[in-house]
């Protein structure tokens, strides 16, 4: 196992953040890229992304947390600044990325963590909370969906080619890859579009015109399948394991509509489901009031670490 870090530090108007710095290490095959902050003996909280982000888009909340929390958000394979060897001939598919965050996770010696899931991340740690349902303290789900009736009509055009994976209908979803739709993904039902940082969405847009990434992002579309297939499975574990879980949702995403986050109250009715008036990448507009939400979860849940007491609780 190979590990290489180095850091950066955050500064606030008044006192500097928790310093976060990024590392790669190489687990299942591949070399995965990773930002981390926090006390390493403090609780984890492993924060996974969606499409077409990376660990990049937690860049604010993970200093928000790191006072109390050990942060650790790795980019997913096909994202970000992962790498894979050509001679592993990596399966992009969820079960595959669910795989390759299980070896992560092991490598850094996680055994207890709680989940911040996003849009792809959800299926992700879903996948990883039933295979390992004691190693998860609590879930944060920002509009990461696990019911149907969170799907909006936006699936559609990924719903046909699901139904009919051709050549033709694979060639159609290649509108959702350019830089236009990208920002779009960002923008839509913000207030003020302005307000998003440009090199949010200008980063995912460049990291997709990487030779074959496009063909990687098309197969994950089309597999995408295989996490409706498996929300029933989702939804027993939500039943049967009752995981503390947060939903906090933009109310206005074009993708994840607000019935999805509720849906979680069906299985888990102690779940608290909050919506914000923003969109799908909630995160760049909202990111202080999702910190402030996350901790008052957490700490309710008794995932916390009472430093003048000297205990840590998990």
């Amino acid at each position: 196992m190979r590990k290489t870090a180095s850091t950066t530090k955050h500064a606030s108007s008044k006192s500097f953040l928790p310093r976060t710095s990024v590392h790669k290490i190489e687990a299942d095959g591949v070399e995965l890229f990773y930002r981390e902050a926090g006390d390493a003996t403090a609780p984890v909280i492993l924060l996974l992304h969606g499409f077409p982000a990376s660990s990049f888009m937690f860049r604010e909340l993970i200093p928000r947390l790191a006072d109390d929390y050990r942060v650790i958000a790795p980019d997913l394979p096909g994202f970000g600044f992962t790498r894979i060897p050509s001679e592993r001939k990596y399966e992009y598919s969820f079960d595959g990325l669910a795989s390759t965050v299980e070896a992560f996770a092991d490598a850094l010696k996680l055994n207890r963590y709680a989940i911040y899931v996003f849009d792809y991340g959800a299926p992700t740690g879903f996948r990883l909370a039933m295979a390992h349902p004691d190693r998860i303290t609590a879930i944060i789900s920002q509009n990461g969906n696990a019911y149907e009736e969170g799907l909006s009509s936006g699936w559609n055009p990924i719903q046909k080619y699901w139904k009919e994976p051709n050549a033709q209908n694979r060639a159609a979803l290649r509108d959702f890859l350019t830089p236009e739709a990208t920002k779009w993904q960002y923008t839509h039902g913000v207030s003020d579009s302005e307000s998003i940082p440009p090199e949010s969405y200008t980063l995912d847009a460049a990291l997709l015109e990487r030779p074959g990434n496009k063909e990687i992002q098309l197969d994950l579309f089309l597999d995408y399948a295989s996490n409706v297939k498996l929300y029933p499975r989702f939804q027993e574990y939500f039943r049967r394991l009752k995981p503390p879980l947060l939903a906090i949702w933009g109310k206005n995403d074009p993708f994840f509509i607000p019935a999805g986050a509720e849906a979680y109250q069906k299985d888990l009715p102690h779940a608290t489901v909050q919506f914000l008036d923003t969109g799908h990448f909630a995160i760049e507009t909202h990111v202080v009031e999702i910190a402030d939400a996350m901790k008052r979860f957490l700490a309710a849940n008794g995932i916390c670490q009472r430093r003048a007491e000297g205990v840590v609780s998990q």
